[in-house]
């Protein structure tokens, strides 16, 4: 039994890395848990520091592949995955205590999320996004989700709206916390659980996409949004139940719009 990596975000860890994952990473010239020896034979470059800090609970054994994706997206989202920076599946598996195999699964599909970028023979490229890329975000998050919610508003009653109070809540607690990949999540809860009331799942999916997208850093700095701004934008998700329960269209047109341009 090899010994423990050191976890993704700190403490050292004992558990083995899982079999399946020798299994598929064994091949000539690879080590059989695809460690940085067995992709140092394929000229994969090790990015030398993964920057990403704070304790964290290490991965469990079941659903590794989706465990070190949400990892992933929490550190892009706090800015931990810098942009423009190149990390390789090997050091990035040595910080999980896994095998480079479920890294690069995630990876990849954070590549078709368009966060990263593959680079041939190191590893992936975190996209480095600008001003316009945003505003392009909000644009059409604004012609999607806009229509939506104002037709719920004449449809939809006020204890129904009342509901989501918690949900609304939720990202005022995570904003005041500064925790940034806690407010992500809680800010995507909440527009999926207002759009969710149009029954259409395809929507709810795309407006998903299009808001994650949103929340990944800017070229200039780990964390662009202070804590002032989470708050703010937090505190939108309260002014437009308040809103939306008092039938007041035009605050939720406005709401909205101002809700998404600071996105």
């Amino acid at each position: 039994m090899e010994q423990g990596a050191q976890g993704f975000y700190g403490a050292r860890t004992a558990a083995p890395r899982a079999a399946p994952d020798r299994a598929r990473t064994a091949g000539p010239g690879r080590g059989t848990t695809g460690d940085a020896a067995g992709d140092a034979a394929r000229g994969e470059h090790t990015h030398g520091g993964t920057g990403l800090t704070g304790p964290r609970p290490p991965v469990q054994r079941s659903s590794v592949r989706g465990q070190v994706l949400a990892a992933l997206r929490a550190a892009l989202v706090a800015g931990e995955l810098r942009p423009g920076e190149v990390y390789s599946a090997p050091a990035l598996g040595e910080r999980f205590g896994v095998s480079a195999t479920p890294v690069r699964e995630a990876m990849q599909q954070l590549a078709q999320e368009g966060a990263v970028e593959v680079v041939p023979n190191r590893g992936f490229r975190v996209v480095e996004r600008g001003a316009r890329e945003l505003a392009e975000l909000a644009e059409v998050r604004t012609l999607i989700e806009t229509p939506v919610v104002l037709r719920l508003a004449r449809t939809v009653s006020a204890e129904r709206w009342a509901g989501l109070r918690p949900l609304a809540e939720a990202t005022v607690r995570a904003a005041s916390a500064n925790c940034r990949a806690t407010y992500a999540e809680a800010d995507r809860a909440f527009h999926r659980a207002v759009l969710a009331l149009a029954g259409n799942e395809q929507l709810v999916r795309i407006a998903d996409d299009l808001h994650r997208r949103a929340q990944w850093p800017l070229v200039g700095g780990p964390a662009a949004r202070g804590r002032a701004a989470l708050i703010a934008d937090a505190h939108d998700h309260t002014a437009l139940l308040d809103a939306l329960i008092a039938g007041d269209q035009e605050a939720v047109r406005a709401l909205l719009e101002q809700h998404f341009r600071a996105d």
